[in-house]
């Protein structure tokens, strides 16, 4: 029976299916750089997120009033991640403390080259990657924008790629859309949009471009309102979603008329 409403994916929340298990959200947000946990837990309850990934070196799973507890109160499911680490060795050796500590196997993999860019070394990613995912771990690994790059990481067996919109925290958008098409084009995993957005319309366009999903944090938690700007991230990944369902109209070099010139009056 037709009731009328609009279905999860006419709303644009349709899940986000990763290695088989659905989460409830496309936006999956970090928790970098929020000025206090009662900050977080606003912003966090404000993008409806399912999914929140958490920096291993900063936490103690044993600790009171940690990040661990706000999501747990808030019902977020973590994701650990590796940030900070430089070599395959330290990344794979920090997912397992994650593994041990949190009892989960899913794992954000992050291994960078340098400090000044934040950018992911590619060679050390996929030596771990292939650890990892031969250890047994959901590997959801962040990369650069090269097609070649994420392919080869789903080919390893990662349950998703993470390409970078551009370097961590830069707010500077997404540098390089074709190259995110390219990626998204090929891959039979879930592109997940990961780093360098900076507002609203950012988000919607990597979901325009047909990302499964977004991965932000700066933008969130170091906006003056990080409440506000969150539930702004909440909606634009939505539409975001709903225009790629929908499919735009081609783009044309001259003007079309939206109605026919028939009937018109003439003298």
């Amino acid at each position: 029976m037709d009731t009328g409403k609009a279905g999860p994916a006419e709303a644009g929340t349709d899940g986000l299916v990763i290695a088989g298990e659905e989460l409830g959200s496309r936006l999956i947000m970090g928790t970098g750089g929020a000025p206090s946990m009662a900050v977080l837990r606003e912003a966090l309850t404000a993008s409806g997120t399912a999914l929140t990934t958490v920096a291993m070196r900063r936490v103690a799973p044993s600790a009171r009033g940690s990040v661990l507890d706000v999501l747990t109160e808030c019902g977020i499911r973590v994701l650990p991640n590796t940030a900070g680490c430089f070599t395959a060795g330290e990344a794979v050796l920090t997912a397992k403390l994650a593994r041990e500590a949190l009892g989960t196997n899913w794992v954000k993999l992050e291994v960078i080259a340098d400090e000044r860019t934040l950018l992911p070394d590619p060679i050390e990613l996929v030596e771990a990657a292939e650890q990892l995912v031969d250890d047994g771990f959901v590997v959801l690994p962040y990369t650069s924008d090269d097609p070649v790059l994420a392919h080869r990481l789903e080919q390893i067996g990662c349950a998703a790629v993470m390409p970078l919109g551009s370097p961590i925290g830069s707010g500077l958008g997404i540098r390089n859309p074709h190259n995110i098409e390219l990626i998204v084009e090929r891959a039979t995993v879930p592109v997940i949009l990961d780093a360098g957005l900076g507002t609203a319309s950012d988000a919607a366009l990597a979901m325009e471009l047909g990302c499964d999903a977004v991965l932000l944090a700066t933008a969130v938690t170091r906006a003056q309102s990080p409440a506000r700007m969150a539930a702004a991230m909440r909606h634009a990944v939505e539409g975001g979603r709903l225009a790629r369902l929908a499919g735009r109209i081609p783009k044309r070099r001259y003007a079309q008329a939206s109605s026919p010139f028939d009937g018109l009056a003439t003298s």
